[in-house]
């Protein structure tokens, strides 16, 4: 080969600065197709030819869902990527099983897509969107708000109420493909080492039973139960080794949550890394206090403090 093509080296302008713009009007303008989009760039000062945009709207995958059946929330426009740190992305779906007396219940699930961890379990014979959503407060308040949840297309995750609530609170909701449901793979392992490993193996005389049976079998899964994924250690061990690695305290902060088991700590404070009454381990205590001392001396007391 030429000495010249071996040593080639591209040249080609990666177009950071239009992607974003373009990521930036999909959202905005969630039914505009690439054709408009780029009307839309160019009064913004970024003149782009029609091929080239229509490239980069392909790669970032911001095509336009085709509606058909029921009416659906859209949720984020962007392909779904893997979270990169604790409560980054949360995912969540239900599980439904029955009583002894015949009678069905539901068993609202959320967990953590980065640690695995469980973070909470509803169940109910009846969950509607508001109950949905008085859940997801309570969550917020003991693990610290997501930046994205992922979920499927169930009328109790695109009612009104919830998608008040998203507005509200501004976190991204990426609804997955109808009808395809390993785009959600992470809360479909979770249901099924649920279903395999609890409700399959116990019968329940009453609701009562159930939550405490499945809430007993949460706390295992996020401190016994050793996780393939994660290299045989439990969510809580894994959640620990990457605050150890996380280059300040309020990367201990996001790994942790609130330290605390849900419903066992009063709502966290937005201060980074502080330490809760119930801390469940003395290790917690000791991280954030050593994060709080790093913060402190880099001048960052209001943050700390």
């Amino acid at each position: 080969m030429d000495r010249s093509a071996v040593r080639y080296q591209s040249k080609r302008n990666d177009n950071v600065v239009e992607r974003a713009l373009l990521a930036e009007l999909a959202v905005e303008r969630r039914r505009f197709g690439y054709r408009r989009l780029r009307e839309m760039a160019r009064r913004r000062g970024i003149v782009m030819n029609l091929k080239k945009v229509y490239r980069l709207y392909r790669e970032e995958g911001l095509k336009v869902r085709r509606r058909g059946g029921r009416k659906r929330a859209i949720g984020a426009r962007a392909p779904l990527t893997k979270a990169a740190r604790p409560n980054a992305i949360w995912v969540l779906d239900f599980v439904s099983d029955t009583l002894d007396s015949g009678r069905k219940f539901r068993v609202f699930n959320v967990e953590d897509q980065f640690t695995r961890r469980g973070l909470g379990v509803e169940v109910d014979t009846s969950l509607p969107g508001k109950r949905i959503v008085r859940v997801l407060d309570r969550l917020v308040a003991t693990w610290g708000k997501p930046e994205m949840i992922v979920s499927d297309n169930g009328t109790e995750l695109t009612c009104n109420a919830m998608l008040k609530w998203t507005t509200e609170t501004r976190i991204v909701w990426h609804y997955i493909a109808p009808g395809k449901p390993m785009q959600n793979g992470f809360m479909e392992s979770f249901n099924g080492k649920l279903r395999d490993e609890c409700l399959n193996e116990h019968v329940f005389g009453s609701l009562a039973e159930a939550r405490r049976i499945i809430e007993a079998w949460r706390i295992d899964y996020n401190e016994v139960r050793p996780h393939s994924s994660l290299g045989y250690q439990t969510p809580e061990e894994h959640a620990a080794a990457w605050a150890e690695q996380a280059p300040d305290a309020s990367a201990c902060h996001r790994a942790q949550g609130t330290q605390g088991r849900p419903g066992s700590v009063e709502p966290a404070a937005p201060q980074a890394c502080r330490p809760t009454l119930t801390d469940p381990s003395a290790r917690w205590r000791e991280r954030c206090a050593a994060g709080t001392e790093e913060c402190l001396r880099r001048g960052r007391t209001k943050e700390c403090t």
